[in-house]
């Protein structure tokens, strides 16, 4: 029998997810079904065995549906509003929801996915666009095991590292984990940043300790270098990713677990968004600490 798979959700990085997912596919006999409500989005997405459409309904019927959606619950509103497609899929099918939402609404959208006789696997990626177009992602799978081992060979398809974490909603623990340690490191660099050029420091010097010095991150290389061209605009939009840092926080509050360098950051974040940076990428929190300063950490060549 034909395997058919579907893809809802083709941002960025959705879309080189469904490209890869169908480019490394097993037979002529797969279909990828990729699906977004903006037209625009289906551009390019020409690899063969791949279908491209704007109809939900087009995933009726899949064995694997992947969803790549912005948050929690247009997740839920996929699988369980208008369409519900959760109980469209073929019977025994696997719902592999690569999107970052928080780890309460994982596990209440996995009890009602296993409420339709239908496996859920929350498998949240790290590795930017990048890592998406590349097929390097970092998958971190949450969910029973036989579900998480049935769809480890199409992760392999998108990403180099698949790690089961434990039981559902483990992925989406583990990728709030890894944001709130990428969001302290960045509101780190805001902060400090501004200090150095405050005190005399040359930027472009400074950008190149903290990116080949004991300091350096995937943070730093990946946004000093913007900060220093005044580039705002080419990562995740601050607005968007704040829901990372609120889940951070009612993890924290459920489990009575003081985290007070998170907390820090958090309160850099919110100043940057309050200030009206939420459009711009997270390395715009380097702005409100600048205007207090009354420096501007630029390259000076």
């Amino acid at each position: 029998m034909a395997a058919r798979f579907a893809l809802l959700g083709l941002g960025a990085m959705g879309h080189p997810i469904a490209r890869n997912l169908a480019a490394k596919r097993d037979s002529d006999a797969e279909t990828l079904v990729a699906i977004d409500c903006d037209p625009r989005r289906l551009a390019g997405l020409d690899t063969p065995g791949l279908v491209a459409t704007t109809d939900p309904g087009q995933a009726a019927g899949a064995d694997v549906l992947f969803l790549c959606l912005p948050d929690g619950d247009a997740v839920e509103a996929a699988l369980f509003g208008t369409g519900a497609l959760a109980e469209r899929l073929a019977p025994g099918a696997v719902v592999v929801d690569l999107s970052t939402i928080a780890h309460a609404k994982a596990l209440a959208i996995g009890r009602a996915v296993a409420a339709t006789g239908r496996a859920f696997v929350d498998a949240p990626v790290s590795g930017a666009p990048a890592g998406a177009e590349a097929g390097t992602l970092t998958v971190m799978c949450g969910g029973e095991a036989g579900a998480v081992a049935r769809v480890r060979p199409l992760l392999a398809r998108i990403g180099t590292t698949i790690l089961a974490m434990g039981p559902a909603g483990s992925g989406q623990l583990t990728k709030t984990i890894n944001n709130a340690l990428y969001d302290i490191n960045i509101a780190a660099l805001a902060e400090v940043l501004p200090m150095a050029v405050a005190l005399g420091l040359d930027p472009d010097q400074v950008a190149q300790v903290v990116t080949t010095g004991t300091s350096r991150s995937y943070a730093a290389q990946f946004f000093v270098p913007r900060i220093l061209q005044g580039r705002f605009d080419e990562g995740y939009p601050m607005g968007a990713a704040y829901k990372d840092l609120v889940a951070a926080a009612a993890i924290a509050a459920e489990n009575g677990f003081p985290m007070p360098v998170t907390a820090a950051a958090t309160v850099t974040y919110q100043t940057a968004l309050r200030q009206g940076h939420g459009d711009r990428d997270k390395g715009a929190m380097v702005l409100p600490f600048e205007a207090l300063l009354g420096v501007r950490v630029r390259s000076r060549s």
